[in-house]
This record gives C-alpha cells, sequence and structure tokens, in this order.
C-alpha cells in the first residue's frame, strides 16, 4: 500500500502536500507529513509500530490510548487552575476516517498510526550545558508526575524483561558457559577486565530490585528510554514541554529513568567515545538535572525513592555495559555494531562511566539530599 493512500486514511483537514522521512530512529519507520488547506498547514507523524521489537502491535496502540487519554484529561484540568509555568503537549492519536479506529492495517499486516507532530520544539542528540540539563529533569519530571496515578492494570507491559538488572545479569552467565565466549575472554585482557568489573558488582545488580521486594520501593509508571534526544524543547521559551518515543511506558520503577536520563546527560563523550579519559560524570549537569526533576515530581517522591536515586545513577551505566559486554561475547547479536570490537568498547565506556560516578558518590549524594 502507498504511504500517502494509508495515511490518507485518517481524518487530517487538508490536502498532503509532503511526505518524507524522519528523524535517525531505528525502531519503528516514522514519517512527516505535512497538509495544508487555504488557511491552516498541519503537520503529523505517521508511524509503523515495528512488530520484531513489539510483538503486540495492538497493544501498544492500546497503551498509547489509555496514555494519552490520562496525560491530556490531567494536562487540561491543571491548565484550568493555572499550576503550571508553561504549556506543556502530548501527542494525540488521530482516527482514521471511517471507522475511528487508533490505527490503519496494511496489506502486509502492519499497524500503522498516526500522531501529531510537537511544533516548534525539538529534541538535541547531547545535553547543551545546566540549563538544558534542568529543562529535561523538569520533563521527565513532570511526566512521571502525570503517569504516576495512571492505573497500571490499564498497561500492558511491551517488552516484559526490560529494564530488569538481574535478567541482564542471568542472560550474561549463559552467553559465558559458551565456547566463544571463552574464547574471546582468553584471547583479550581487556574483555576479563570487563568481566572482572561485573563481577566486583553482582550486588548493585539487584539492589533496587531488592529494594522493592522489601517494600521500600513501588512500581510505578515509567517512561523507559528517557534519553535526551527523546526530550522535547520549546524554541521560543527553551523550556522542556514533552516526552516523545511513548511506546515503552510501563508498570516499573522511576528510578530507572532518572539514571537511565543522567546517564545519557551526564556524559557528554558519549557511547562512541573510544579515549576513555574524555568519559566523566559531569556533575554540573547532574545537579541540574536533579533540580529540575524534583521540581516536577518531588510532590509524589517518598523518602525511600530519594534515598535510592544515587543508586539508579550507578546502576543505569553497569546495566547498559552489562548489555553490551554480553552482546559482544554472544557475537554482536542484538546491538548495531560496524565492527567487532564495537560493543566491547561500548561496555568500557559504561563502566568508566561507573567508576566516575563511584568516586563521586559522597558530592552526589550530598547534592541529592539539598534538593
Amino acid at each position: 500500500m502507498e504511504l500517502s493512500v494509508l495515511i490518507n486514511q485518517f481524518n487530517i483537514k487538508g490536502r498532503l502536500v509532503a511526505l518524507q522521512p524522519l528523524g535517525s530512529g531505528n525502531i519503528n519507520d516514522t514519517y512527516l507529513g505535512v497538509f495544508r488547506n487555504t488557511f491552516t498547514e498541519t503537520q503529523v507523524v505517521l508511524q509503523r509500530v515495528n512488530h520484531l521489537v513489539f510483538p503486540d502491535p495492538e497493544a501498544i496502540m492500546v497503551n498509547m490510548h489509555e496514555l494519552t487519554k490520562h496525560c491530556h484529561e490531567k494536562l487540561e484540568a491543571d491548565a484550568k487552575e493555572g499550576k503550571d509555568d508553561r504549556v506543556w503537549q502530548m501527542p494525540r492519536i488521530i482516527k482514521t476516517k471511517v471507522t475511528g479506529s487508533d490505527f490503519v492495517t496494511d496489506d502486509n499486516g502492519e499497524i500503522w498510526r498516526v500522531i501529531t507532530k510537537i511544533m516548534s520544539a525539538h529534541a538535541f542528540d547531547v545535553a547543551q550545558g545546566p540549563e538544558h540539563a534542568l529543562e529535561c529533569g523538569s520533563a521527565l519530571g513532570h511526566f512521571h508526575y502525570l503517569i504516576s496515578d495512571l492505573e497500571q492494570s490499564k498497561i500492558t507491559n511491551p517488552l516484559p524483561g526490560f529494564h530488569v538488572t538481574s535478567g541482564y545479569l542471568k542472560q550474561y552467565d549463559e552467553v559465558l558457559k559458551k565456547p566463544r565466549a571463552q574464547e574471546l575472554l582468553s584471547s583479550s585482557m581487556e574483555a576479563r577486565r570487563m568481566a572482572k568489573f561485573i563481577e566486583e558488582r553482582r550486588d548493585l545488580a539487584v539492589c533496587l530490585e531488592k529494594a522493592e521486594e522489601n517494600g521500600e520501593l513501588k512500581k510505578r509508571m515509567f517512561h523507559g528510554d528517557p534519553k535526551v534526544n527523546n526530550i522535547m524543547i520549546d524554541d521560543i521559551t527553551g523550556k522542556g514541554t514533552a516526552m516523545i518515543d511513548l511506546d515503552t511506558v510501563s508498570p516499573g520503577l522511576i528510578h530507572m529513568d532518572f539514571g537511565d536520563a543522567l546517564r545519557s546527560i551526564c556524559n557528554p563523550a558519549g557511547e562512541e567515545e573510544t579515549n576513555l579519559t574524555k568519559v566523566v560524570f559531569d556533575e554540573d549537569l547532574a545537579t541540574a538535572f536533579c533540580k529540575g526533576y524534583m521540581r516536577e515530581a518531588g510532590s509524589f517522591l517518598t523518602d525511600a525513592d530519594r534515598a535510592y536515586f544515587y543508586d539508579s545513577i550507578r546502576l543505569l551505566p553497569f546495566e547498559l555495559g552489562l548489555r553490551f559486554f554480553q552482546d559482544y561475547l554472544n557475537g554482536n547479536v542484538y546491538f548495531k555494531t560496524k565492527t567487532p570490537e564495537q560493543n566491547l568498547n561500548r561496555a568500557r565506556v559504561q563502566f568508566r562511566l561507573c567508576e566516575s560516578i563511584e568516586a563521586r558518590e559522597r558530592s552526589i549524594r550530598q547534592a541529592l539530599r539539598r534538593l
């Protein structure tokens, strides 16, 4: 089915004048659609929900329906009460013309949706400085506030096992048993160093899970992928305005989002850096992010939530490094690579970031207590 025919099945005012690829994401096929009439222009986002990543695309659409409905109602109520210092945004699902459905199924059985585009805003690939980090924290904190009272029973877990660090550790242990993994370990001193790093931190892998089992922490809804380029910043005001890429929203510990966002924002060197001396946890960016986050999310956080934030900051680079290293030992079958050693280097970067965080534990904890 032609994309132009497909998008015209949705209830969008005007005539389609442009349809072109959008963004650099590697999960869903994404296109920008531009519609115009005599008076207005409407820009929308057309997406194919990737069934290879999300085995149940229809459940993803039910999730998005429930999520956006809940958030839009809360945003409208807060706006009437004048609670916010800005206009927070949230994509809206555009219905089909004939049936009023949230999606269209093409001739190959693939599910396509159309959502509104967040206008006059864009995301950055790296943190632009403390002010940007503060607004990223505000955006994530406000998103957590919006979904803090969303009924978990209404959301189907899109990726069971996602951000369950103990599960990744078990997978790693299974990979270690394979002859290929043993060959790589025996032939590489650097690989053995990575394995030693993991062995010394096995308790870290389960620290948040144990806190949940003990009743100290409880599951809420979390975003699942709050990296810096999923946080939209208003082009005019410079303020955070929306979280995007909502397919991974599910019940879990918000600490995973908190730690993952800081992992993304506070390592300006990025995930592919080969000079490890450049990989340093930026405390100025972290303090700014945390200030913005606490301002928006502080109303529903418990003392226990706050007590485990440092652990989450330390855990998330360890978790991603573990996943990169496991994939390296397993033949690079999950993460896309250009060279055989790329996942090994990615693991080195994440473990170096984890070490940088550990070296700054005292000052990071003091900064968190002041917020």
